[in-house]
């Protein structure tokens, strides 16, 4: 099946060659408070250590509304997005891993891999600019019909035949944030955690904390749906913060103690604050927001 999948998928020399003359639709930020179409010349030069991807399903993160509100200052006809899986269009010849015609989700930020601290492990610190953030930031992001990704060996994923585009592309940003999240709480097997927000990135943050072991998961949250899928996806309990203070529900809930993990899924300095109060001695803070 998977064989069958990428040969239907390959695009042959004579599109290509007509693709390479043609223009295509990108949904970029103008300036800022400002969005729209225009069309941009499709790129066609993946570079030796690069990929261009053909889009085929992209999600709309909380950080491109930021951007568009001025986060990261003016930016003009810049394409946004940065969240996306499509297939491998034209590959860069030193890429291994993946082929042309090949499905791939496509990593929200794109390190470099390549510098000081990338090498220690810490690729979320890319030294090429905060974060290895490049798409919709120092470069043009998904939101178009074809899109260029660097380093693209370690910046592609290649999508199983049984996955559909439309679950894959939650990977590329919202569900690992979450995870990664979770992780970096240090939740003990069977221990306490309370996750502050239950958004796309809290929400995983849920159901990381519930895979990797946690005894009580207590969410925080007000919105009615997303209480509901915090309640899916693995919370024990659901604190509605407009009900009660979250602060005193959490200390009531582990007896006083504090949670062994929190995790901060906001983005708020009251929140950071409550994560900070009803984390036990010795607990750890994971901030994500």
């Amino acid at each position: 099946m998977g064989e069958a999948m990428t040969t239907e998928l390959q695009i042959s020399a004579e599109e290509t060659t007509k693709l390479s003359l043609r223009l295509m639709k990108a949904f970029v930020m103008k300036r800022i408070g400002k969005v729209g179409f225009v069309e941009k010349p499709i790129p066609t030069d993946p570079g030796p250590n690069g990929a261009i991807i053909k889009t085929t399903a992209a999600l709309i993160c909380t950080s491109d509304s930021h951007t568009v509100r001025g986060a990261i200052g003016e930016r003009n006809n810049l394409t946004l997005g940065h969240e996306a899986v499509g297939i491998v269009w034209k590959l860069g010849s030193a890429v291994k891993g993946v082929k042309e015609g090949d499905r791939v989700a496509v990593n929200a930020i794109t390190p470099c891999y390549k510098c000081e601290n990338c090498l220690r492990g810490f690729t979320s610190q890319c030294q090429q600019m905060l974060g290895g953030w490049k798409f919709a930031n120092i470069k043009d992001g998904v939101f178009a019909e074809y899109f260029h990704v660097n380093d693209a060996e370690a910046n592609l994923a290649p999508i199983p035949a049984s996955v559909a585009d439309e679950a894959a592309v939650y990977t590329c940003d919202m569900m690992s944030t979450g995870f990664v999240g979770a992780e970096h709480a240090d939740i003990p097997i069977g221990g306490t955690v309370a996750i502050f927000a239950q958004g796309p990135v809290g929400l995983m943050a849920t159901v990381g904390a519930r895979l990797l072991g946690a005894g009580l998961v207590i969410a925080v949250e007000t919105v009615p749906l997303r209480k509901e899928l915090a309640r899916h996806f693995g919370a024990d309990v659901v604190v509605d913060f407009n009900q009660e203070d979250p602060v005193q529900a959490i200390l009531k809930l582990t007896d006083g103690q504090g949670v062994d993990s929190s995790i901060e899924a906001l983005g708020s300095q009251a929140a950071f604050e409550a994560c900070i109060t009803v984390t036990r001695p010795g607990g750890t803070i994971s901030n994500v927001g």
